[in-house]
């Protein structure tokens, strides 16, 4: 079991007024920069974001398979991270940290990877431990916990993984405490590039929260998770772009609106509805929905297989949808000097 970790929910980041700090998280699916400056504002705990980047790269494309990143996915990667860094650079960022997920972890040509992005961005990318990636997601996200509700499950669905962290919350709406994590080698892409994407029946899409649904029997059985949820005392909440996607379906946004979608509560059967109506709908059907488009047509139904496990095992009964994580965690650490 993973030693308990505080993060804080709640307090104005250290920083100079002014100051400008970047996050670049490079998943496997998704490169994403954020560019905040530090002003003591509410809004963002004492940020105001000043520029935001992300674009689909498909970094672990067929990774799965093979065991390295291929050229295409690279190529495309080192192109977004120039974005990047010309961002940086243009920002005159004072602190930033970049940092690397799954793919990077799992690539058996990581480090070659690592290197030849440092010689063409300036970029030098950190591959972060499945725990520390736990922590960076609680940190971003806990502001929408309930302190009233004493346990929490807040889980991440990644490109190539899916992080799931279960956390002690006080009543005070102080610090939470991680006190388990998992990271399971299983996500929108993984799936995809396993089972298919475009076209999924109903029997395959059956295997997909069937595999889920075992790798969470671990973690469920060491915390006593489905006793707790059974005694109403955990909440949930999500943070992928999967919920995401689901919330703008359920609101039947025609486009993407994040001030929408980030902080809205939806309960398990809009969940199940919107999963539905993407499940029966054609690639083409998908490619159409403006929160979802061509890139990502062949990955948001894993991502709702996924969604499904982890609900029928913790039937809590509605899920707080998070349109942050990884990057809002860095730059609260960045702030404090961690």
């Amino acid at each position: 079991m993973q030693k308990p970790f505080s993060s804080p929910v709640s307090g104005a980041p250290d920083a100079p007024t002014g100051e400008i700090f970047a996050a670049l998280d490079l998943g496997t699916n998704n490169c994403r920069l954020l560019v905040a400056r530090a002003d003591g504002a509410e809004t963002t705990s004492g940020f105001t974001v000043i520029d935001a980047f992300s674009r689909i790269v498909r970094l672990g494309e067929g990774l799965a398979a093979s065991g390295v990143l291929s050229e295409g996915a690279m190529t495309r990667t080192i192109d977004a991270l120039k974005i990047c860094a010309e961002r940086i650079a243009s920002h005159r960022v004072s602190r930033a940290r970049t940092i690397a997920t799954e793919a990077c972890r799992r690539a058996g040509n990581g480090p070659d990877f690592m290197a030849r992005v440092r010689g063409e961005t300036g970029l030098d990318l950190e591959i972060i431990t499945p725990e520390e990636e736990a922590r960076l997601v609680v940190a971003g996200c806990s502001a929408l916990l309930d302190p009233h509700v004493p346990n929490a499950l807040v889980f991440d669905i990644g490109g190539g993984s899916t992080e799931l962290v279960w956390l002690s919350v006080p009543p005070s709406g102080g610090a939470v405490t991680i006190i388990d994590s998992v990271s399971l080698p299983h996500g929108v892409v993984t799936l995809a590039d396993r089972y298919g994407g475009r076209e999924v029946s109903p029997e395959t899409y059956a295997a997909m929260v069937a595999e889920i649904d075992a790798a969470l029997a671990d973690v469920d059985a060491r915390n006593n998770i489905a006793a707790r949820v059974a005694a109403g005392a955990v909440q949930m909440l999500g943070s992928s772009g999967t919920v995401t996607t689901l919330a703008a379906v359920h609101f039947r946004l025609p486009r993407y609106n994040r001030r929408r979608v980030d902080g809205a509560t939806l309960s398990f059967d809009d969940l199940r509805r919107a999963s539905r109506l993407l499940s029966s709908q054609s690639h083409e059907q998908r490619v159409r929905n403006g929160c979802i488009g061509i890139e990502r047509a062949d990955l948001v139904i894993g991502g709702c297989a996924i969604l499904e496990a982890i609900c029928n095992r913790w039937p809590v009964g509605k899920l707080r949808i998070a349109d942050r994580g990884i990057r809002e965690g860095i730059l609260l650490n960045l702030a404090r000097g961690a």
